[in-house]
């Protein structure tokens, strides 16, 4: 068991765009109102874990998940076209009504190629190993999906409290320009990964 929890966390627990939104909204001390959208992450990764245990790669074909990557490439570089449209103020509120939604992070999750490599082995690897069946399944798969679910709501509180030491408005907008760079990073270095260097080869 303890290696299930340490694969996951090693990788749940890193920087990655779900993360990287987590620490954004901490900065802008708008955690609590972007629950709704960790808690639509780790929705996701339960349904990713739950679905791989039961069925595994007996469904699963690899020829379809570069136009997976390629869908969550997309919402990548659209939810950080959202973070460089954000205007937030020094009390921390955004002037822009829309947070990230329950919705936002469900899909964005089901989306994201980092979501299948942190499922695709404890699923189908890990669980057998370990004797997890049956109903096991879906018992690990929600303890798994609230670690899902602390990782971006633990970014976000870190920088919540790195967000209060900030006076300058100016940075608050620097880092959602910097936010946004990574982003779109991201999602290019997913693109070429996951999406052409896999299509290329094949």
């Amino acid at each position: 068991m303890s290696e299930i929890f340490a694969y996951a966390i090693g990788v749940m627990y890193t920087p990655g765009p779900i993360n990287l939104l987590g620490l954004h909204t901490g900065l802008n001390n708008r955690t609590r109102t972007h629950i709704g959208f960790f808690i639509g992450v780790g929705c996701a990764m339960f349904t990713l874990f739950v679905f791989l245990g039961y069925v595994g790669l007996n469904v699963i074909n690899p020829q379809v998940l570069p136009f997976i990557s390629l869908a969550g490439c997309s919402y990548i570089l659209y939810i950080a076209w959202k973070v460089v449209r954000a205007n937030v103020s020094l009390s921390g509120q955004s002037k822009e009504q829309k947070s990230l939604s329950f919705k936002d992070g469900l899909f964005m999750q089901l989306l994201n190629p980092k979501a299948l490599v942190a499922t695709l082995p404890v699923a189908t690897i890990q669980f057998p190993s370990a004797g997890i069946s049956g109903g096991a399944i879906l018992f690990w798969s929600l303890i798994l999906a609230f670690l899902a679910f602390g990782a971006p709501t633990s970014y976000s509180l870190a920088g919540r409290v790195l967000g209060k030491r900030l006076e300058n408005p100016t940075y608050f907008r620097v880092f959602n320009y910097l936010m946004a760079a990574l982003l779109v990073y991201v999602s290019l270095a997913i693109g070429y990964e996951h999406v052409y260097s896999r299509l290329a080869g094949a």
